[in-house]
């Protein structure tokens, strides 16, 4: 066994003294090179200082630049919009808040009419002040010169109001007319080249399509809101609002108090309804005026300011087996029920146009214009398209036989149901 001696290493060992010696040499060699770079450095630098600016020699290019962050935009890439993003962007301009106020005149209660207080309290009877009520609601722009449609119930009982435009602007809003049978109103304010919305057709919707609402609902601008068109052909009856004659558009896309007025469009951007939130108690559900009612109410307004809705004068139901057995079975009504389908006249208002012509209690209509009725939303619908004066034609079931009947529907009168 070799014994662990200088010949087990390949190196041998040195001195102390030289030792120190090299590793003081090596530390005075590290200093000397240390500072020499940091006097290139500022050296260097004093020498870039004073290169005008923008001027470069090739020397003073680093070999390796870091990659510079590209500049964020608001504005999403094209590519990156879907069609929801893409029909927001082209209507959402043309789409206005609505701000109305109207007085509320509070009348003296009246036991302080009576003169025997009078006689106590003389001039200092006390007389309410006048209450001011708010609303906000939405519309959109129709026409670049500032004609603007909304719903009626939005600008009731105000001739002026106030309409902010979505890029910050506030102008005063005359109402030049408001149609509370079907909820329409238009609107008016000073200016030009406004952006406007494009009209699509409510009449070839298929319930399922995409439906894209905007409007300021509880006072939140530009709002925008998406479902599909749940159902069609939604009668005022249906919807809880009688007193309207419109068939409504249902759709699940949230609509709120402030959307009223707003547009409802579909998937291309085109508006095919009016937004009217008139159920408070519905979730879920919201409604819509038919873009083609909407514009044939608003040419008659912005023209003559009022509209004519025919008018027949006929309280009408829909026939079912259950109503025709309970209809029979009612002695008061003095009618006999014959079938099971159609829409029967319940009544006739007096001097209308109905009993003029001679429709009669008991009458089931099959036909009117040519077309055939299921429902009584199918006669409502067919009279609202026709023409003051105008002849309609309304074919009738009366005891078994089939009779045509001339009409001239009037004017739609007011308190009164069709």
């Amino acid at each position: 066994m070799l014994s662990c001696d200088r010949a087990c290493h390949p190196l041998q060992k040195l001195p102390v003294s030289k030792t120190m010696s090299l590793s003081l040499k090596q530390l005075t060699v590290y200093l000397t090179l240390l500072g020499l770079g940091g006097g290139a450095g500022v050296l260097g630098s004093r020498y870039l200082m004073a290169e005008p600016q923008g001027v470069n020699p090739p020397e003073a290019v680093p070999a390796v630049l870091e990659p510079l962050a590209p500049k964020r935009s608001n504005r999403p890439a094209p590519g990156n919009l879907n069609f929801i993003a893409q029909a927001v962007e082209q209507v959402g301009p043309a789409v206005v808040r609505i701000d109305a106020a109207r007085q509320i005149s509070q009348d003296v209660p009246e036991p302080f009419r009576n003169p025997f207080f009078r006689r106590f309290f003389g001039n200092e009877m006390p007389v309410p002040e006048p209450r001011v009520e708010r609303g906000t609601g939405s519309g959109f722009i129709l026409e670049s010169d500032g004609r603007i449609i909304t719903n009626a119930h939005v600008i009731d009982g105000a001739d002026i109001v106030k309409v902010t435009l979505k890029d910050g602007r506030t102008l005063e809003g005359r109402v030049l007319g408001a149609d509370p049978v079907t909820d329409v109103a238009i609107i008016k304010i000073e200016a030009e080249d406004l952006p406007t919305v494009r009209l699509g057709k409510a009449d070839e919707l298929i319930p399922g399509e995409w439906a894209i609402a905007i409007g300021n609902p509880l006072g939140l601008d530009n709002t925008v809101t998406v479902g599909i068109i749940s159902a069609l052909g939604r009668s005022s009856s249906q919807v809880g609002v009688p007193e309207k004659r419109v068939s409504f558009i249902q759709t699940d896309a949230a609509i709120n108090p402030g959307n009223s007025g707003g547009p409802l469009l579909n998937a291309s951007g085109e508006v095919i309804g009016i937004n009217t939130a008139i159920r408070a108690n519905a979730q879920g559900l919201g409604f819509a005026i038919p873009i083609e009612t909407a514009q044939r109410i608003a040419e008659q307004l912005f023209e003559k300011g009022r509209v004519d809705h025919p008018y027949l004068g006929i309280q009408m139901v829909t026939l079912t087996p259950e109503l025709r057995k309970e209809i029979n079975q009612d002695q008061d009504a003095g009618l006999k029920v014959t079938q099971d389908q159609g829409v029967l006249i319940v009544r006739v208002v007096p001097n209308s146009p109905a009993q003029q012509a001679g429709l009669e209690p008991g009458d089931i209509i099959q036909e009117v214009g040519g077309k055939a009725i299921k429902t009584a939303s199918d006669v409502q619908e067919e009279v609202e398209a026709s023409e003051v004066g105008a002849n309609l034609d309304i074919e009738v079931n009366r005891q078994g036989k089939t009779k045509t009947i001339l009409v001239k529907p009037g004017a739609f009168p007011v308190n009164q149901l069709d």
